[in-house]
């Protein structure tokens, strides 16, 4: 297992802190390898996989987790359905480890900004597949507690329960497939791992020790980064940042998560950042191609009463627009590409072409998402479009429709989030967008 990498202040959580160093700083800091599911340090990385078929496998994690924040947006439920409705749950895009005990017990966690309980399997676990690494054992640990069904944290949960057996609170994760998850509310003692080896101790943090799991669950757990109050995050009252580079080279070895002081909040621009059910919403407002900002009614991306609105996701390779967005961006990308004597592939909703981004597409203008206040994304080619197939590319900007049905949400996803590091200012209400390469977050 990767050590976290942390870097560390003086603590202020709810709870108590242990062995904390002071760097010069208030607060905290900790920073975490990103692991991307194909990623060389991935347990899930299949060296002699197809590159194309990590492309689709992408793809089609993002379609799967289109369908099930859309069936949370329907529901206006912050706690069901809390993880992508896929076959093979394994399919997420990124890890961070982390341990969790005394003594400490390496973790291979899933993160997941659409989720907000951090949740690991436990044994005994019911049903339960063998995971990668070590289970947690509640009985080992001299950290753990259960949480009685008259805390106050038993109440963050709308659908937790008492059980019979000695008044513990017991919480039941809903999906949109497969069997329910079930979990004993609990609180335990964090580990990280600084720069220097040393390492910092986060007591009484709530999470959910799972007894009755997805067979499909083949990781130990979810790093829930959403800002439900029994999120991580708001345990913390932290802000958190991501870096993304490369999200298809598996090579690529960059990408970071920093919690707490640390966070890159205040570089780049920003954006006001709105929380609705857990998620993360931001005002997209027009988008341009080569400095030419298309004919789209900015009205189609604002919220109302029956939803809408623009997400931003960590759980989602392609970025979904609303169907008067996409098509009006698709147009100017086909006016663009068949001026270039580009031949169409056909495929089903997705705009593609025959060719190879790496040569055919040199040159190809910047399509920029403007948002309120004044922030951008820039889409250079990789961030926009994709290579399925050794023979065809794809735009990695599809229209937002479930079963052939348009919904009137947009998600931006990791793609366009590439070369970018994210900044979630929780107090101010903001994220930031600031171009970077992320090797200058690599230790000394």
């Amino acid at each position: 297992m990767l050590a976290c990498h942390v870097l560390v202040h003086d603590l202020v959580v709810i709870g108590q802190v242990e062995e904390v160093r002071s760097l010069g700083g208030d607060g905290f800091s900790e920073t975490h390898t990103l692991i991307h599911r194909d990623s060389i340090l991935s347990p899930y990385n299949n060296p002699n996989e197809n590159p194309a078929h990590r492309v689709q496998r992408g793809i089609n994690i993002s379609i799967a987790r289109l369908a099930y924040l859309q069936e949370k947006i329907r529901s206006h439920n912050t706690y069901q359905a809390q993880i992508l409705p896929s076959n093979d749950i394994s399919n997420s895009l990124f890890y961070v480890n982390i341990s969790i005990g005394q003594p400490p017990v390496p973790q291979f966690t899933a993160m997941d900004t659409g989720s907000s309980l951090l949740w690991v399997h436990c044994y005994p676990c019911r049903d339960c597949s063998p995971q990668l690494g070590t289970i947690f054992y509640p009985s080992r640990s001299s950290s753990y507690a259960y949480v009685p069904c008259d805390s106050e944290h038993c109440r963050y949960f709308p659908y937790a329960r008492c059980s019979a057996y000695k008044h513990r609170c017991i919480y039941t994760q809903l999906y949109l497939i497969g069997p329910e998850t079930s979990v004993f509310v609990s609180t335990e003692q964090l580990t990280f791992k600084n720069t220097d080896e040393s390492t910092i101790h986060v007591q009484d943090v709530v999470f959910g020790c799972g007894f009755s799991t997805n067979r499909n669950f083949k990781f130990s757990g979810i790093f829930g980064l959403g800002i439900g109050r029994s999120s991580l995050v708001s345990q913390l009252n932290s802000s958190f940042s991501y870096c993304i580079g490369s999200l298809h080279d598996p090579d690529y070895l960059h990408n970071k998560l920093i919690l707490g002081d640390g966070a890159i909040i205040d570089e780049g621009d920003a954006t006001p950042l709105q929380f609705i059910d857990g998620h993360y919403y931001i005002t997209l407002e027009a988008i341009s191609v080569d400095g030419r900002m298309l004919d789209i009614n900015p009205n189609i991306f604002k919220r109302d009463d029956s939803g809408g609105g623009v997400m931003i996701d960590s759980g989602t390779d392609v970025t979904w627009l609303v169907k008067e967005a996409y098509e009006a961006l698709r147009d100017e990308v086909m006016i663009r590409l068949e001026g270039e004597q580009m031949r169409s592939y056909s495929w089903p909703d997705k705009l593609c072409y025959h060719g190879i981004m790496s040569s055919d597409l040199k040159g190809f203008p910047t399509v920029r998402f403007h948002f309120r206040g004044g922030a951008e994304l820039a889409l250079e080619k990789d961030s926009m479009f994709y290579q399925p197939r050794p023979d065809a590319f794809c735009m990695a900007v599809n229209p937002a429709s479930i079963n052939n049905r348009y919904v009137n949400f947009s998600l931006i996803g990791m793609m366009a989030q590439q070369f970018y590091n994210v900044g979630y200012d929780i107090g101010r209400k903001q994220i930031t967008f600031q171009r970077m390469d992320c090797e200058v977050l690599d230790d000394d």
